[in-house]
């Protein structure tokens, strides 16, 4: 994932997890913020109840990865927050699960869309 992809200021974090509703999807939280710049971006929150720096690290770096895999619309930002239950999950698991909530929330390009 390229880093002008990746949300890195607590402010953004704030300002979207405040301003937006939640979806909710087995072991993520996502929030969906529109927006009018050309670019989509993410943003990965993996809590301290998760483990040491070193799992939560590649939790992220597989959220990462599972995301590189597909191509999304532009024009939004997105804040993934992921709870506890993502340790009991295998990679498969989680790719299925992220990629179901982020369809259903439409921000997936469809094959016909490129």
């Amino acid at each position: 994932m390229k880093k002008i992809n990746i949300i890195k200021s607590s402010r953004d974090f704030t300002r979207i997890i405040k301003n937006n509703k939640p979806v909710k999807y087995k072991d993520y939280i996502i929030y969906v913020e529109k927006k009018e710049p050309s670019i989509y971006q993410f943003g990965f929150s993996v809590g301290k109840k998760i483990g040491k720096a070193v799992t939560r690290n590649k939790i992220k770096r597989q959220l990462k990865n599972i995301l590189d895999k597909k191509r999304f619309k532009n024009n939004f930002n997105c804040v993934i927050i992921v709870g506890k239950g993502i340790l009991n999950r295998s990679f498969s698991e989680k790719e299925e699960n992220l990629i179901k909530i982020l369809t259903k929330i439409d921000l997936v390009k469809d094959d016909e869309d490129e």
